[in-house]
Parts: C-alpha cells; sequence; structure tokens
C-alpha cells in the first residue's frame, strides 16, 4: 500500500485514485504479469459497511490490510475525505462501475476475465452480458460462488491453470478476502484479483443501479434499501452509525 498515494478512511489507507487511473493500472499489472510466477496484485474495496465490520472485529481489518490495494467504493467515503483528510479523494471507484472501465481496455490489449462468484444463474448471465457490450473481451473461465469447503482446491487448481489476467471475486465481504488470504500463493501467475461483493447481481440484471442523481449524492445505499428492505434495512441502522463513528475517529 505505500507505493500508493492514499487517505486514512476509518483506519483503512484508501487510494487515492481515478476511474481511468484505476482501470489502466490493472491493466498493466495484468500485462506485466504474463509469463511471471508472482503473486497476484490484490485489489479490494471498502463502504460503509466494510469500514463498521472492521470496527467491530480486528481480524477483518486484517483481512483488509492484506490488501495491495483498497479502493472507495462508497460516495459517503469520497465525501468524508473532503471534510477530513488534508487532500481529498479525486472520486469513488465503485466496482459496478470499474469493471466496464477495465472491460473496455481490456478487449483492446487481450487481457482475459474469470468471473468466480454468484449462484449459477447470476453468474452466466453476467458472462454473457459483458460479452455483448465488450465483443472481444476474453473470458477463459467462470465458477459460481456456492461450492463446498472441499471442492476449493479444484476450484483454486482450475483458476490457476487457465491463469486468468484478471480474477473477479464476488463472494461477499469477508468471505472474499478470506478466500484471497487462504489461496493468494496458490494462485502465483494470476495477474490481478479483484474482489467485487454484489458485482455479478448487478451486471446479470438480478439487482438494478440506483439512478445517477442517487449515486452522486451518495444515496445509492437508499435505493438498495428500497428495493431489498427485509434484507437490508437491519443492516444499514446498525453498521450506518458504526461506520459514521469509525470514519470521524480514525480518519486523517
Amino acid at each position: 500500500m505505500a507505493d500508493w498515494p492514499h487517505v486514512v478512511l476509518g483506519g483503512l489507507p484508501i487510494v487515492r485514485s481515478t476511474m481511468d487511473e484505476a482501470a489502466a493500472g490493472f491493466i498493466e499489472q495484468a500485462l506485466c504479469a504474463r509469463g511471471q510466477n508472482n503473486l497476484p496484485f490484490y485489489s479490494t474495496s471498502a463502504n460503509g459497511q466494510v469500514l463498521a465490520m472492521c470496527v467491530r472485529k480486528p481480524e477483518f481489518m486484517k483481512l483488509m490490510l492484506e490488501a495491495d490495494q483498497i479502493h472507495a467504493d462508497g460516495m459517503p467515503m469520497v465525501q468524508c475525505s473532503r471534510l477530513l483528510c488534508k487532500t481529498a479523494l479525486p472520486e469513488r471507484v465503485a466496482t459496478t462501475d470499474l469493471v466496464h472501465a477495465v472491460a473496455e481496455r481490456a478487449q483492446e490489449e487481450n487481457v482475459t476475465f474469470y468471473f468466480l462468484g454468484g449462484n449459477e444463474e447470476v453468474n452466466a448471465k453476467a458472462v454473457a452480458a459483458m460479452r455483448i457490450l465488450y465483443p472481444r473481451l476474453r473470458f477463459v473461465g467462470r465458477r459460481n460462488g456456492y461450492f463446498r469447503p472441499e471442492e476449493e482446491d479444484e476450484i483454486v487448481a482450475d483458476i490457476r491453470d487457465k491463469r486468468p489476467d484478471i480474477l473477479w471475486i464476488g463472494l461477499g465481504f469477508p468471505f472474499e478476502q478470506k478466500f484471497v488470504s487462504r489461496n493468494l500463493e496458490k494462485l502465483r501467475g494470476v495477474g490481478v484479483i479483484k474482489t467485487s461483493g454484489g458485482l455479478f447481481d448487478f451486471l446479470s440484471g438480478k439487482n438494478p443501479r440506483a439512478p445517477m442523481w442517487m449515486q452522486r449524492r451518495g444515496l445509492e445505499w437508499v435505493y438498495r434499501m428500497y428495493n431489498e428492505p427485509r434484507r437490508l434495512t437491519l443492516r444499514y441502522l446498525l453498521t450506518n452509525p458504526v461506520a459514521v463513528y469509525a470514519l470521524l475517529r480514525y480518519s486523517r
């Protein structure tokens, strides 16, 4: 993380990066890794829920700090950086937007993808949607995220054999971070690993994105809660106050 300009928000070092810089960086890392047997470049993201869970459980904070890079996935974090940090974040780098910025470049550079996560229908639809949007984008593999612990080694072996330039893992926090922590050494030769949360739900069309005006004002969480009240209302009521505390207490 020391090699990347960053600010500290809620105790996490958040990289100061634009969307274009992040996407270009993924492609550069992926191309440099080809033919090597290096550890993957590991990028993850943080939002209010992640901050709250890191405050409550130090082992989650430790998991996040294993990443080479942490992006701000929520607009509230960008807004808070303007108030709490000497140098503000230039913009949010949401994974749901980043995947498109990377894909546009990837199809020009023949950089390959692998999607791991979601249920079988969601995973298949996410890959199909990306192939329609980016006809020259190459997928070397995909796998749903519903597997038994005893199947993990086989899945990791498949990824390692196919050596994707960029592996997108959408298992949700903290399961995807734990997966990377367990298997990073086994995934030598993969260029970039990006944890992706619910990315595939959005790509597949299962979950709609909030209107742009809500995204820009940091209100995407309100839209998501409106669409999934049973699942998200209690979560946000419990995590938002803790996230605010973390931002006020552990930012600089």
